[in-house]
């Protein structure tokens, strides 16, 4: 029996097409219409958006066409558009969702320094996760 598809993918062939979320392994998510996939999970997405969400709001910032490296995908979903809108967060504006993702990324920085010196004041330390190997 001869396959005329890649190995790991035969489910993915039907969506190709449709409005897929992608979750990168850096946290970022993406919104975009699958064009393309192969074995190694290389996507090719078109009318991609970036989604930020801060709390119970988010924001879509335009990207277009976007080719995401296998290695990055953490998740692939199809979106069912009949319920896309069935929501409990609420869209406000590119420049109100990145405010927000700055303020929450300030408040976790002083937050962790904060754990950092309580840490520090009772004699110990944590390496610094900038320091570590990602992998």
């Amino acid at each position: 029996l001869k396959m005329n598809y890649m190995p790991g993918t035969a489910s993915l062939i039907e969506d190709i097409d449709k409005k897929h979320l992608v979750l990168l392994r850096d946290g970022r998510t993406l919104i975009g219409f699958l064009r393309s996939i192969d074995q190694f999970a290389n996507l090719v997405l078109h009318q991609t958006v970036e989604r930020i969400h801060v709390g119970k709001k988010y924001g879509d910032i335009p990207r277009g066409i976007f080719v995401v490296r296998g290695e990055n995908v953490v998740l692939l979903g199809e979106i069912d558009l009949e319920k896309e809108s069935d929501t409990p967060l609420q869209q406000v504006s590119i420049e109100e969702i990145l405010e927000e993702q700055r303020v929450e990324q300030q408040t976790k920085l002083e937050a962790e320094k904060l754990k950092v010196q309580a840490l520090k004041d009772r004699g110990l330390s944590i390496p610094r996760a900038d320091t570590l190997d990602e992998y």
